[in-house]
């Protein structure tokens, strides 16, 4: 016996007319009369007495009917119950933003952990620089993001610190340094140097000017980019080098190789600050969720940076 059997049973006894009960039930009489021939044949007893005329139910027939309003009406009680628990209950998701090497190095491993614990929860990417991911994350539009923390911190916001990044050098593959295993700044010092937007990239353009000032050296700027993709592009096309954090060298761009940067001993120049943000006192248990993550397996993504 099958709930689709009672459903053609019912509409049928409460028609008395097969052809009429088909009608409600959007489906063709003849089909209505096989799920009705299988409930009785199931039941062993035939619940519809039937002649030229007219139909009508036989004593099992209405004694069924009885039983089986109230089995449908239990069943679509049930399945309204838990549309409406549905609905009220919207879909876990988790709104991210990134700056671009974080979104090339640290969020396929983390992603990837997160969704092996937590496959219910959908998660939203959005890669963009500092200055345009804070603002949204004051709106309510993202629900934690990965940035370069500012020199002046909005007291809105709660930054944690997460690692240092580790600057590389991107150059020609066929430039005469590329094949190097390390470059000192000196090396560099009479190179053309493409370097980020200081508006819109203050730590990888202060980078650059900072290592310089540090090797007592002024950098031979020659160009001025303000997406990361850009300046590597840039120096595919051989129009100079650039100072960028390691991470950038996961961009698939043919034609640059990327050295590291050999710093000089006890620096703490030469590394940019990651850090994860997000609207302080705000309480978000999926966002905490990959916070677990992230906590649990740092010092392995760390080790990549």
């Amino acid at each position: 016996m099958e709930l689709h059997q009672l459903r053609c049973f019912v509409a049928a006894a409460e028609e008395l007319h097969f052809g009429k009960a088909a009608q409600r039930l959007q489906m063709l009489p003849s089909a209505l009369g096989r799920h009705i021939k299988l409930l009785e044949d199931d039941l062993a007893t035939p619940l519809f007495a039937r002649t030229t005329r007219a139909v009508s139910l036989t004593e099992h027939g209405t004694t069924l009917l009885r039983d089986a309003r109230a089995i449908l009406a239990r069943v679509e009680a049930i399945e309204a119950n838990f549309r409406t628990r549905s609905r009220a209950r919207p879909a876990r998701r988790l709104r991210l933003g990134a700056i671009d090497s974080a979104a090339a190095g640290l969020l396929p491993p983390l992603l990837h952990g997160f969704r092996s614990e937590h496959p219910e929860i959908a998660v939203q990417l959005l890669e963009e620089k500092t200055i345009r991911l804070l603002p949204k994350l004051l709106s309510g539009a993202l629900d934690l993001a990965f940035v370069r923390p500012p020199e002046r911190a909005d007291k809105r916001l709660e930054f944690r610190p997460l690692l240092m990044e580790t600057a590389v050098v991107a150059l020609p593959e066929r430039h005469a340094l590329a094949k190097r295993s390390s470059i000192s700044l000196h090396e560099l010092a009479d190179q053309p140097m493409i370097v980020p937007d200081r508006r819109s990239r203050p730590h990888s353009h202060d980078l650059t000017m900072k290592l310089y000032e540090e090797a007592g050296l002024a950098p031979r700027v020659v160009q001025v980019a303000d997406e990361k993709q850009t300046i590597v592009n840039l120096v595919a096309a051989r129009l100079g080098v650039a100072i960028v954090p390691r991470w950038t060298s996961r961009l698939a761009i043919a034609g640059v190789r990327f050295v590291p940067l050999k710093l000089k001993r006890g620096s703490s120049i030469g590394r940019l600050p990651l850090a994860a943000v997000w609207l302080r006192g705000s309480g978000d248990p999926v966002r905490d969720a990959i916070l677990a993550v992230l906590d649990a397996r740092l010092k392995s993504y760390a080790r990549g940076a």
